[in-house]
């Protein structure tokens, strides 16, 4: 059974830094990619960032240059470097991990349970 375990959220003031971390009960090669998504609150929740099993990143236009995703294989985590955060980043980040099921015939997401990020002015 797959587990992603957040971790790293925290109350920072505007300008700071997190890392947030998201280790998996399997490998992390055993998905086509991994990624960071978060929901401030009355929002949707929204991709942040995201790295494929090759290493390939992509980010929202809101983070970019701010904002740096990496994965370490042999610790089947991902990271989720932030710095120069801002008020408007506050939300609970999810860790997401995306297979392919053959035997569903399409791409199945897990997540995990969340890490609360509170970026004060």
């Amino acid at each position: 059974q797959v587990q992603l375990v957040e971790s790293g959220g925290d109350l920072v003031q505007a300008g700071g830094s997190l890392r947030l971390s998201c280790a998996a009960s399997v490998s992390i090669f055993s998905f086509n990619s991994m990624g960071w998504y978060r929901q401030a609150p009355g929002k949707q929740r929204e991709l942040v960032a995201t790295i494929t099993k090759i290493g390939n990143t992509n980010y929202a236009d809101s983070v970019k240059g701010r904002f740096t995703i990496s994965r370490d294989n042999a610790k089947s985590t991902v990271y989720l470097q932030m710095n120069s955060l801002k008020p408007e980043d506050t939300g609970v980040y999810y860790c997401n991990a995306r297979k392919f099921r053959y035997e569903l015939g399409s791409f199945y997401d897990y997540w995990g349970q969340g890490t609360q990020v509170t970026v004060s002015s």
